[in-house]
C-alpha cells in the first residue's frame, strides 16, 4: 500500500493514522470528495460561459456589403435616369459602397458573434450606443435611413447640376431649432426664408455669407409665414469658430429644370451622395469620364458639392476591392481612419468636394499622371 501512503503524504492526509503513527495498510482510506466537486464546478463554468456567449450583446457588427454601379443597371433598369435632357452612354463603373450592420435595433448579436468579429480584420465592432440613439426602434431607424437616402439623392442632383453650371432654385424653410437658438422667438417652424438683408436666398450659401458678413450685427430676414410675407430682425450668434448662425435646422426644397430618377431599393442613409452625383455628372457629360475603368467610393454630399465623412469606411474599402475596383474615392475627413487599412491593389484618392472627385476620375480615366492626387497614407 505504498501508493496509499504516498497519496496521504502528498495531500497532507495524516489524520486517518493517529498523529505520529506510521503507515497502517489495513486502515480504511477516506474518500477524496474534491475531484467530483471540481468537475462539477468546471461543468457549471462551461455552461455559464456558453450561456454568457449566447446572451445578447450591446454591440453592433459592421461587415462589407455589396458595391453597386451608379452608371449601371439594377434588375435591368438604369440606376440613374434623366428625363427631357440629353444624356450620353457611359462605360466602366462608379460604384457606391455599402455596409451590413448586425445588432442594435435591427437585430441581435451575441458575445460569440462579437468575439468572432473582433478577430476578423474585415469587420468592426462598436458599442450600440455609439451607432444608434437610445430607445429607438427598428421601424424608426428604417424611416430615418429612408429619409436620409431621399435627401441624399436630392442633394446629389443639386450638386451635380451645380458642377455642370445648370441653374435651379431651392427654398429654405425652418424645420427645428438648436438649444439657445439666436432665432428662437423670431422664427417659427415652417417659416420660409426668402431674403436676407434684401438679398434673395437662392441657396444656403447666400444665407451663410450674409450671416458671416454681419459679424454679429442684426440681419433682416424676409420670410413667408402661413402664406403671408413678413420681415424679422435676428442677431446671429457666433459658434466659437468665427461662424455666425441663426441656430435653426433648415429643410430644403429643390426645383430642378428636369427630372432625375435614382432607382435603388434596400439601401439607406446618406453615404452614397457623392457617388450618385458623380454618376449624374457622367450621364449628362459627353464622353466617358471613367475611361472604362472601375472606380468606387463613398461620402455624403451637400448641394454646393461639399463631400462629408461617413461610417464603416474600412468595410467599404474591402467591399470595393472585392467588387474589382482599382480606385477608391474617400472623403478627406475619413483619411485618418483609412491609413494603414487599404486593401492591396486599391488606390485611395482623398476628396473634399465633388469637383475634386470629378477631376480625379477624369484624370485617371484619361490615363494621366496621378502623382499629384492626394491619398490617405
Amino acid at each position: 500500500m505504498t501508493q496509499s501512503t504516498n497519496n496521504g503524504a502528498e495531500h497532507g492526509m495524516d489524520g486517518w493514522a493517529g498523529e505520529g503513527a506510521g503507515p497502517q495498510p489495513d486502515a480504511p482510506r477516506p474518500r477524496d470528495r474534491r475531484g467530483p466537486v471540481m468537475a462539477a464546478a468546471a461543468a457549471v463554468a462551461v455552461v455559464a460561459g456558453a450561456v454568457g456567449l449566447a446572451l445578447p450583446a450591446g454591440y453592433v457588427i459592421e461587415t462589407p456589403g455589396p458595391a453597386i454601379n451608379t452608371i449601371g443597371e439594377v434588375s435591368g433598369t438604369p440606376l440613374i435616369e434623366v428625363a427631357d435632357r440629353q444624356t450620353y452612354r457611359t462605360s466602366g463603373a462608379l460604384d457606391l459602397t455599402t455596409v451590413y450592420v448586425e445588432g442594435g435595433p435591427n437585430s441581435r448579436v451575441n458575445m460569440l458573434q462579437v468575439l468572432t468579429a473582433w478577430l476578423d480584420p474585415q469587420r468592426s465592432v462598436a458599442p450600440t450606443d455609439l451607432v444608434y440613439p437610445p430607445d429607438v426602434s427598428q421601424d424608426e431607424i428604417q424611416q430615418q435611413n429612408a429619409a436620409l437616402m431621399a435627401s441624399s439623392q436630392e442633394s446629389s442632383v443639386a450638386a451635380a447640376l451645380t458642377q455642370l453650371d445648370v441653374k435651379y432654385s431651392q427654398t429654405l424653410s425652418v424645420a427645428d431649432f438648436t438649444p439657445d437658438a439666436a432665432a428662437a422667438g423670431k422664427l417659427e417652424s415652417r417659416d420660409t426664408i426668402r431674403t436676407v438683408n434684401g438679398r434673395p436666398v437662392t441657396g444656403i450659401d447666400v444665407l451663410r455669407e450674409e450671416l458671416n458678413a454681419s459679424e454679429g450685427a442684426p440681419v433682416e430676414l424676409g420670410i413667408t409665414r402661413d402664406g403671408h410675407q413678413e420681415t424679422v430682425d435676428v442677431v446671429p450668434k457666433e459658434n466659437g469658430d468665427g461662424v455666425y448662425q441663426l441656430g435653426v435646422l433648415l429643410g430644403t426644397e429643390f426645383d430642378f429644370p428636369f427630372k432625375v430618377k435614382i432607382e435603388l431599393d434596400n439601401v439607406g442613409g446618406p453615404s452614397a451622395g457623392m457617388m450618385f452625383a458623380l454618376g449624374i455628372v457622367d450621364t449628362l457629360t459627353e464622353g466617358e469620364m471613367t475611361g472604362g475603368k472601375h472606380f468606387a467610393g463613398t461620402g455624403t454630399i451637400d448641394a454646393d458639392g461639399t463631400v462629408g465623412p461617413i461610417g464603416g469606411v474600412r468595410q467599404k474599402l474591402v467591399g470595393a476591392a472585392e467588387a474589382g475596383a482599382t480606385v477608391f474615392l474617400a472623403p478627406e475627413a475619413n483619411c485618418a481612419e483609412i491609413a494603414g487599412h487599404v486593401p492591396d491593389g486599391l488606390q485611395v484618392v482623398s476628396v473634399a468636394t465633388l469637383d475634386d472627385a470629378v477631376h480625379a476620375v477624369t484624370l485617371i480615366g484619361q490615363g494621366g499622371d496621378t502623382s499629384s492626387l492626394p491619398g490617405c497614407s
